[in-house]
């Protein structure tokens, strides 16, 4: 007797397979259903949720998603043989044939959850034609998919009332919950709805709905479906349903996803939804202060050190603000850094052997080929150490380096950084590059101080999760201990795509300097007002103060912000440590309050060392000022300190003489201060005290030799140089006005007289600090200068009379 059963049931098969078949060839599979696109935190929560194509919300329901008190409310309730029938229940057919025919009972379709899966992927009238297609749609579908899939599309696809499809889309609108968070009482509640979901809306016939669920629960009861405590606890529960708006955190890093994934339905980032909503609250209240000041946006990055995750991403305070432009994306808006790049310049230059912190360097107005550049106040300080100028945001020091580093050095390590404008852009770029000319966005200045954080080492920051599938899959075959994907490295990111811009030794010197608190672009009463988190940070303000940044990290986070308006205009009051230092601030004490306190450590390829306090060079004989500094040993200047000279001097201090002409007695040893000859010009200029060398033995062979009266002596070099006019400069003088040129130059210590030439004719001998002035002609100019040792140096400009 079981050999004909077996028989007649295989038959059975070949004859579904060969229908399924035949069907494929005849009427494909529809496409699959297109979901709305869920942008999720790092934690699988929803950040952001977008309408589908049909402008209607169908999340899509993951099959781990499922739990099992759903599948077991859905299958008892819907289709109790859906584990066993091939698509269609032959029973239920007759069944409802009989009482459809004869009006016996209350009418029935017969219709499995695999036939509903085929009605609700091609809707169509319900008659004996469609019906029949939906069986054999059915068992298409059973052939080529799993169970759980089917009840995953069933899931995804049942109608909730209005545009809302799919378990997970009514969990979220109703109950702000995914599926896997429901309650039991809540689970059977989404499972009743749509059989009636124009009869049962949620939010409004919640009363009618409560008592459809008990009744359905206390059939439960006695198919003993759940533990009866759990359907005790499900019956006694009120149901506080109503809609909500679907998710909107993270705006526009959600649109940034979406546009780079198009038609992925789940697409997971980085972000924190609790540190992001912090960002967004803090940033949206603290831009609405500003707004008399006509300043009105704000962007934030909070990117974790360790991982290099972005776990806040604030585009704008107000993506919905059309007046203040609030969809641009701040994030990736190209903009003007202002200081903002000097610390990688400066520790590009400790690489270099070029300084150290306590390296001084002058700070005089200077002519680097025509570009003056002007510190942000207005002031120069004459000489300062390297740690000052930047703490101070100085940017003549800054320029002079750059000159030293090289602008192609420069902008070779910002493309290595990521730096895109830059690298569309450095063919063009010049020394006004370290002074904000070139373009950077938020995202990559944040990298870049990230990578300060990680001593040196930067690295992409991520954004999307791509282990995110891997975690989710594994989860659900945890029960199976069959674990997807191999085990990942603790922080893939310091594996793969990382490198060094810095040494780590350079990095700690920055972070050193960057720390300290005495500094002009500490906000306004920041120390009584709030709490100082313990950050290294640097500010910059761009030309025109049209943008104001405030970048700072920690051990544990690196946080970029950018204050100002998307539409370029200005504001007197926008400057980075005044509008960007304050909202830098609230951040990290929201996010890293009560962090662990640790910081960096000086790593072992630093060490220290006794410097002149006058010059920061390692000390020579006539140091008696010193103190201590860092150094990197084998990379470090070892050059000995002479910011003084021993000159010899006659007893009456008139003249001064070299070793050649030097008599056997009657002179004395003095030590004179050996000054770059800007800073010397620049203190004359001041009034402040200098002291310039007595004039050279006029016996000497060696003067009498040079010609001290005209340009044809030897190259002046670096002893010697035309301040003004500015080399190669374009002068529009007014004939009625009678405009002049200014002549100065800058000279050595040893200089008194100085003689001036245009076009190679004689024009007037002048003290080294005088400043003179004098009508140009029309045309190319030579302007000549000669000191009394017979160096000299020429400029050349071009004239113009209007």
């Amino acid at each position: 007797m079981r050999r004909p059963k077996l028989l007649r049931a295989a038959l059975a098969l070949v004859v579904l397979l060969v229908l399924a078949f035949l069907a494929d060839r005849r009427w494909p599979l529809p496409p699959p259903p297109r979901y709305s696109p869920l942008v999720l935190a790092a934690d699988g929560t929803v950040l952001h949720a977008y309408l589908n194509p049909t402008q209607k919300w169908r999340m899509k329901t993951e099959l781990a998603e499922i739990t099992p008190a759903l599948q077991a409310a859905i299958i008892a309730k819907e289709d109790q043989y859906f584990r066993w029938h091939f698509g269609v229940n032959p029973l239920a057919v007759m069944q409802a044939a009989g009482r459809n025919l004869f009006g016996r009972g209350r009418t029935t379709g017969a219709s499995t959850i695999t036939m509903q899966v085929a009605r609700l992927l091609e809707p169509k009238q319900r008659t004996f034609g469609n019906k029949l297609l939906e069986i054999l749609r059915a068992v298409q579908l059973e052939a080529h998919f799993s169970k759980a899939e089917i009840l995953q599309l069933y899931l995804n696809l049942v109608p909730y009332g209005s545009n809302i499809e799919g378990v997970k889309s009514a969990a979220l609108l109703y109950f702000q919950q995914p599926p896997n968070y429901l309650s039991l009482a809540q689970t059977v509640t989404l499972a009743i709805i749509p059989n009636r979901p124009g009869g049962l809306v949620l939010g409004r016939d919640n009363a009618r709905i409560v008592r459809e669920r008990n009744r359905w629960l206390r059939y439960f009861q006695t198919q003993k479906l759940f533990p009866a405590q759990d359907l005790a606890d499900a019956l006694l529960e009120p149901l506080d349903a109503h809609r909500h708006p679907a998710p909107t955190l993270a705006p526009h890093l959600s649109r940034r996803l979406v546009a780079a994934q198009p038609g992925a339905s789940l697409i997971s980032s980085m972000l924190r939804p609790a540190t992001q909503a912090k960002a967004e609250v803090l940033a949206r209240n603290y831009v609405r202060r500003l707004a008399t000041l006509g300043i009105s946006q704000a962007a934030v990055l909070v990117v974790n050190n360790r991982t290099h995750a972005v776990e806040a991403y604030v585009g704008s305070v107000d993506f919905q603000d059309n007046s203040a432009l609030g969809q641009v994306d701040g994030v990736q808006a190209v903009r003007s850094p202002g200081s903002a790049l000097k610390p990688l310049l400066y520790g590009l230059a400790f690489d270099r052997g070029l300084l150290t912190p306590k390296t001084v360097l002058p700070d005089v107005p200077t002519n680097f080929q025509g570009f003056r550049p002007e510190n942000f106040d207005k002031h120069c300080q004459g000489e300062v150490t390297m740690e000052r100028a930047l703490t101070y945001s100085l940017n003549i020091p800054a320029v002079r380096v750059l000159a030293e580093v090289g602008v192609d050095n420069f902008t070779h390590t910002l493309r290595q950084a990521g730096f895109r404008q830059v690298a569309r852009d450095a063919p063009r770029l010049g020394l006004s590059t370290i002074l904000g000319g070139c373009g950077a966005t938020l995202e990559e200045l944040t990298g870049l101080y990230c990578a300060l954080a990680n001593g040196g080492r930067w690295g992409e920051l991520k954004i999307k999760n791509d282990e995110f599938k891997i975690d989710a899959a594994n989860k659900l075959a945890k029960s199976t201990g069959k674990i997807i994907g191999a085990k990942q490295p603790k922080n893939p990111f310091l594996i793969f795509n990382s490198k060094f811009l810095i040494s780590e030794a350079s990095a700690y010197l920055l972070t050193d300097i960057l720390a300290q608190r005495t500094r002009p672009d500490l906000p306004l009463d920041a120390a009584a007002g709030q709490h100082l988190p313990r950050i290294a940070w640097k500010t910059g303000t761009s030309y025109g103060r049209r943008d104001a940044w405030s970048i700072g990290y920690n051990r544990q986070y690196t946080i970029g912000v950018w204050v100002g308006n998307f539409s370029g205009q200005g504001s007197p009051a926008l400057t980075g440590a005044d509008v960007a230092s304050p909202l830098l601030f609230d951040l990290f004490n929201a996010l890293a309050y009560n962090g662990s306190g640790e910081w960096f450590a000086p790593p072992a390829s630093l060490d220290f060392r006794l410097v002149c306090a006058e010059t920061g060079l390692v000390p020579g004989e006539n140091c008696p000022n010193q103190l201590l500094d860092y150094y990197l040993p084998g990379h470090s200047e070892s050059q000995r300190c002479q910011h003084q000279q021993e000159v010899l001097v006659s007893a009456d201090g008139r003249f001064s003489y070299c070793r050649a002409c030097a008599p056997a007695s009657g002179y004395r040893r003095e030590l004179f201060p050996n000054l770059k000859p800007e800073v010397l010009a620049f203190r004359e200029s001041q009034g402040l005290p200098t002291r310039r060398l007595p004039p050279h033995n006029p016996a000497c062979r060696l003067v009498r030799g040079a010609d001290a009266t005209g340009p044809t002596g030897p190259d002046a070099g670096p002893l010697l140089a035309i301040t003004s006019p500015a080399a190669h400069a374009e002068y529009v003088l007014d004939a009625h006005e009678k405009q002049q040129l200014l002549l100065s130059c800058a000279a050595a210590g040893d200089v008194r007289q100085v003689y001036w030439y245009v076009n190679d004719q004689f024009l007037q001998a002048a003290p080294a600090s005088a400043r003179l002035f004098f009508r140009p002609p029309p045309g190319e100019v030579k302007i000549s200068c000669a000191d009394d040792h017979g160096r000299t140096t020429d400029v050349r400009v071009l004239v113009r009379a209007m």
